[in-house]
């Protein structure tokens, strides 16, 4: 307990999917988007992506973000 007091918990969403076009950040069929997971800090957000990003090399269009929920969930935090 006393680790998670030490270390604030900021969630991270890790998703992909396949683009439209390479330029844009539109996808070719939402009902087909991978959810990774959410993931309580960066760093093993970071991990999580990094992997499905390796997955996926050949296809040019397959592409994975990490979303910082933390900062839509309190607009206040920096990190």
């Amino acid at each position: 307990m006393a680790d998670t007091a030490a270390r604030p918990q900021l969630l991270h969403l890790v998703f992909g999917g396949e683009l439209t076009d390479l330029d844009s950040i539109e996808f070719r069929d939402l009902a087909k988007l991978d959810i990774v997971g959410i993931f309580p800090n960066y760093a093993t957000a970071y991990t999580a992506w990094k992997a499905k990003a390796q997955q996926t090399v050949d296809n040019a269009h397959m592409r994975y973000f990490i979303v910082h929920m933390h900062r839509m969930l309190d607009p206040g935090t920096d990190t």
